[in-house]
């Protein structure tokens, strides 16, 4: 039995080159893009397990008793519920959105704890007195204690710094430096604490065992009993709201259903665009009804001079025929003189007739009633033309050829 054979052979084909490019793009981007959780990512966060991450520290701090929690919505969210018993970590934070600074500013006039680091995790503290490091070393620091206060005697610790702290401000206190440069400062904001670090090495997964960088951690936090602690997610590109809690299962599998109906429609209706049977032909209209609908149109557009000039032409180009003179241009006067010497016999009033026809068809006063005057002249001149050659050039003599034009209307 043939996979789906209830489709055509050329179907059946284009449908298994669609999902074989489908499967190979796949495997392609499983093998060509980075690991997100691989060692190169330099982002502390607590979902990553690598070298950099901090997922360590944060299942720590869990099984140590810390009332921990993920903090992925907003800011302001957090800022309108803080308090003196809130704590909050940025690891290595990112962003110049000014409600992000106004909400960690909010926090600390509360009464809260904040533990920064990096450049921009300076940046977003009030002051904003971090700068990029002056010289860059890619190994690690022994801190050198250098403050009075508790934070400083929480013994030998590491760290890569990346940025720097302006000194000046009496109320900002260096507690730990590297290379004579600023590497962990804290001080006091409104009612709240802020801890300054140079780089997030000591809580990182690859350095927290490292000597004393988890008590570096936990003196920076602050007391366990009667806080709550957050661990900042937003900043790192993880901004939950509302809106997010639409994502899970279902949002996978509307992503996944819509390409997957979009291949159905194509597949149902692409080959078959066009009518299953022929269409019928559409009703002809009688002779009649295309005469009437013709007049019509002349008599609405006033074009009964027209009418004149497509008689006059064709009278002019069958006669020129009948007298051996096909393609030459003559006017009203020359066609009758050429009629007479062809035809001795023709009506007398051809000349003026001819005339008439002439002006007419040149002109735009001619009246309806005119107009149908003089194809009937013309008609009546043609159909005594026509018996003549036959005749060796002698026409017929009719008696008064508009008494028979007028009979034939009546």
């Amino acid at each position: 039995m043939k996979f789906l054979a209830s489709l055509d052979a050329k179907d059946r084909r284009l449908l298994l080159w669609c999902l074989g490019i489908a499967l190979g793009l796949a495997v392609l981007t499983g093998f060509l893009l980075p690991g997100a959780d691989s060692n190169d990512n330099p982002l502390p966060s607590t979902y990553l397990a690598g070298q950099h991450g901090a997922r360590a520290a944060y299942e720590t701090l869990l099984r140590s008793g810390y009332s921990l929690e993920r903090w992925e919505r907003p800011l302001s969210e957090l800022a309108a519920t803080a308090g003196p018993d809130t704590v909050v970590i940025f690891a290595q934070p990112f962003t110049r959105e000014k409600a992000d600074n106004e909400a960690v500013r909010t926090i600390l006039e509360r009464g809260g704890r904040v533990l920064s680091t990096g450049y921009w995790g300076g940046l977003i503290l009030p002051g904003e007195a971090s700068a990029p490091a002056s010289d860059f070393n890619f190994a690690a620091c022994k801190l050198e204690p250098e403050g009075l206060d508790s934070l400083a005697g929480s013994g030998e610790a590491w760290m890569v710094p990346q940025a720097t702290w302006a000194t000046g401000n009496p109320a900002h206190r260096v507690e730990y430096s590297c290379d004579r440069q600023p590497a962990v400062v804290e001080y006091d904001w409104g009612k709240g604490h802020v801890v300054w670090w140079a780089n997030s090495t000591p809580l990182e997964n690859g350095s927290l065992a490292r000597a004393h960088d988890l008590d570096l951690l936990l003196s920076s936090l602050g007391p366990r009993q009667g806080r709550r602690f957050y661990w900042d997610e937003s900043l790192h590109g993880e901004i939950r709201s509302i809106w997010s809690y639409a994502a899970g299962p279902s949002l996978t599998l509307l992503w996944i259903g819509l390409p997957v109906l979009g291949l159905l429609v194509v597949f149902s209706f692409s080959r078959r665009s066009g009518p299953v049977r022929d269409l019928p032909l559409p009703a002809r209209a009688t002779p009649i009804e295309f005469l009437d609908a013709l007049g019509s149109l002349y008599r609405n557009a006033g074009a009964a001079s027209a009418v004149v000039s497509i008689a006059w032409e064709r009278f002019r180009r069958h006669t020129l025929r009948l007298c051996g003179l096909r393609g030459t241009q003559m006017g009203a006067a020359e066609l009758a003189l050429a009629i007479r010497r062809r035809f001795p016999h023709a009506d007398a009033s051809l000349e003026a007739d001819l005339a008439a026809c002439e002006d007419a068809a040149w002109g735009e006063t001619v009246t309806p009633r005119e107009a149908l005057k003089l194809l009937q002249t013309l008609h009546g001149h043609q159909e005594e033309l026509i018996p003549a050659p036959k005749s060796g050039g002698q026409t017929q003599k009719p008696k008064d050829i508009h008494s028979t034009q007028q009979e034939r209307a009546s």
